[in-house]
């Protein structure tokens, strides 16, 4: 076992400092390796030093800049730092340099959802649960980009896969209710589903109040 992957069993086992020492002596042995660098840097995000990490990224970028890899771990960073449009830029590189994986389309579509641009989010988030379909988040990230885009036939597919595969999902049920509320006209699934939505948890206002409009409208008509 070379010393990358003897880092990275460290940190699978939540041994950081084991895995910084190992990673360092795999710099030290070849400093123009950029996945030690790279490795090295998601150890020093792991432990909440993002300043150190985000310099041994660009670090590993300097050695080889079609390191796609470092554009992620970059582009994770800036999202949790809510600096999105950072965060974009490198997502989008880490695809542009043939990062081809479910989590970095994920990451650009939620990026892209946080910038209000549903629209530019949705053929990341279709990629991505294309690639992983057991992906809950993904389908109902998906889902959220449909509603914007009043694509309600596949909404509704999207969130039926979402409570298939997480059946205590809320959200979910509570957006099925809007979507049979107002595409479908269906008062009573709707009703049912916002039911369900307070059934899972007890306290979800947007399903109560959902629930209460379409009860006024049941006794108006």
């Amino acid at each position: 076992m070379d010393k990358n992957q003897q880092g990275i069993q460290y940190m699978q086992e939540g041994k950081y400092e084991e895995a910084a020492k190992v990673f360092n002596e795999a710099i030290e042995e070849n400093p123009k390796d950029p996945v030690a660098y790279i490795n090295f840097g998601n150890v020093l995000t792991a432990v909440g030093d993002y300043e150190k990490a985000i310099r041994f990224y660009k670090r590993a970028l300097e050695i080889d800049e079609q390191a796609a890899a470092a554009y992620y771990s970059l582009g994770n960073l800036y999202y949790e730092s809510d600096k999105l449009i950072e965060a974009k830029d490198m997502f989008e590189k880490a695809l542009r340099h043939g990062l081809e994986n479910a989590d970095a389309y994920f990451m650009l579509g939620l990026t892209l959802m946080a910038l209000d641009q549903a629209k530019l989010a949705m053929p990341y988030l279709q990629r991505t649960v294309e690639l992983n379909e057991d992906d809950v988040d993904a389908h109902f990230q998906y889902a959220l980009c449909l509603a914007n885009a009043e694509l309600y036939e596949e909404l509704i597919h999207q969130l039926n896969i979402v409570i298939e595969q997480d059946p205590n999902h809320a959200d979910a049920y509570y957006n099925l209710g809007v979507a049979f509320a107002g595409y479908r006209d269906d008062v009573d699934a709707a009703i049912a589903y916002f039911d369900k939505a307070l059934e899972v948890q007890a306290d979800h206002m947007l399903a109560a109040h959902g629930k209460k409009l379409m009860e006024q409208m049941k006794a108006e008509n």
